[in-house]
């Protein structure tokens, strides 16, 4: 799979400029499939209590969620899921960037089954990449707050 294209669409923000905000919020990013092409791309966001998990398939299908987290919890896996949404790419960051945070007003609670798109395929988890989004950059003076602050 190539990297997802980068269209805003009609309005707002574009594909490299939300991904710009998944690094800024500190989100870990996946490669699965293998390092050099890639076939899916994840991005992770560990709160205390759940996680929030974007899975970009090619530039046309994305899928989010939010995944309650107990001990044992396969976070591209998952049996339960509080919240999801399945579009584009776009509009699957955007939409998982503007979530509530976790135990704030309007915050999802509700259990629900995931649909089967929120799980990444076990056969492409045996060969994955994981990068750390949050560590500044070269020239970069990391600047920026804290993951959870």
């Amino acid at each position: 799979m190539s990297p997802p294209t980068s269209h805003s669409g009609s309005s707002g923000q574009g594909l490299e400029e939300l991904l710009e905000e998944l690094r800024r919020r500190n989100w870990v990013l996946h490669l699965f499939g293998g390092r050099e092409a890639p076939e899916m791309y994840a991005a992770v966001k560990r709160w205390p209590t759940c996680a929030d998990v974007i899975l970009l398939r090619d530039e046309h299908r994305a899928s989010a969620y939010r995944v309650p987290t107990f001990p044992g919890t396969d976070v591209f896996h998952p049996r339960v899921v509080t919240w999801q949404y399945h579009a584009t790419p776009v509009w699957t960051l955007r939409a998982v960037l503007t979530l509530a945070e976790p135990g704030t007003p309007g915050a999802p609670l509700q259990a629900l089954r995931p649909q089967p798109d929120c799980c990444v395929p076990p056969e492409l988890r045996q060969d994955v990449t994981i990068r750390p989004t949050g560590l500044p950059r070269e020239g970069d003076d990391g600047g920026g707050p804290p993951a959870c602050a």
